[in-house]
């Protein structure tokens, strides 16, 4: 296949490890050149709190998340907390060498976000980037990814929309991030642990203040089918991308059945605070 053709995967509601798992076997798999480039749409079943790659495990509140019936999982990317609960995830996986995921992380970030862009404005949304600028180590040492937007993100009415992460390997690229369609967005604070519970109340009307669901921007509900069709069609219209709807081969489905025993679903992994592998690890906020 040429670089312009793209396989679409659209998966159903899945746990958090079956998720992350799937995204590193897709990303293993196009590294390898078994596979085309791939843009996966997904949703979670039930709703999961990730941390990001390095993110300290004692930042999440595992009583808390088990009375509430969330699950946990850590992402292999970098970046801060997300609770993925009605909501729009999508994953992009291509060779290193691909147009588009060349020049780096901001580059790709800054290519790709065009996609998301055309997306939502098939929406009825009015959205942006947003700039390049240094955080502030408040923000930085902040737990929550949609508090604050990074370097290329997306934001519309100043909050942000989406946020993304990339993980760069040396014949690969994994972006995957996450656009609310509805809900609480403060409801991510009640996983996370605070020291007090008028912290918690003040985190949580922060992200409420910083950063907007779908619904909210456009006082309507949008469906995910409804979603999930308009951002494919923002990447096709401004990447160029020709979409082919498949899904995951046999050896990929395996293989992402083995990362998810062996990595995503194990405490060793999920519990671990944060020395980095072998890859070249990107951090975005989300």
């Amino acid at each position: 296949m040429d670089a312009d053709t793209w396989r679409l995967v659209l998966s159903p509601a899945l746990p958090g490890a079956d998720n992350m798992a799937l995204d590193e076997a897709l990303l293993e798999a196009v590294s390898a050149r078994r596979a085309p480039p791939t843009l996966r749409l997904y949703r979670w079943m039930p709703a999961c709190l990730s941390l990001g790659h390095a993110q300290p495990a004692d930042q999440a509140d595992s009583d808390r998340l088990a009375a509430l019936g969330w699950d946990l999982v850590r992402r292999a990317t970098g970046g801060r907390a997300i609770l993925h609960t009605d909501e729009l995830t999508y994953s992009i996986t291509a060779p290193i060498d691909h147009p588009l995921v060349t020049g780096g992380v901001l580059g790709s970030y800054r290519l790709l976000s065009q996609g998301l862009l055309a997306g939502l404005t098939a929406l009825g949304i009015t959205a942006d980037t947003a700039p390049e600028q240094a955080l502030s180590e408040t923000d930085r040492s902040n737990p929550v990814c949609f508090e604050v937007p990074s370097a290329h993100e997306i934001t519309a009415g100043g909050r942000k929309l989406i946020g993304s992460a990339q993980l760069r390997r040396v014949a690969g690229v994994l972006q995957h991030g996450s656009l609310p369609l509805q809900g609480d967005l403060g409801r991510i604070c009640l996983g996370l642990a605070y020291a007090h519970e008028a912290d918690r109340e003040a985190a949580a009307e922060r992200v409420r203040r910083r950063a907007a669901t779908l619904e909210e921007l456009l006082a309507r509900p949008v469906a995910w089918d409804q979603a999930a069709e308009a951002i494919a069609d923002g990447f096709r219209h401004a990447l160029g991308m020709r979409l082919v709807e498949a899904t995951p081969s046999e050896d990929e489905t395996a293989r992402a059945a083995q990362l998810r025993r062996e990595r995503y679903a194990a405490k060793s992994w999920t519990r671990r605070g944060g020395p980095r592998g072998p890859a070249a690890i990107r951090p975005g906020s989300g």
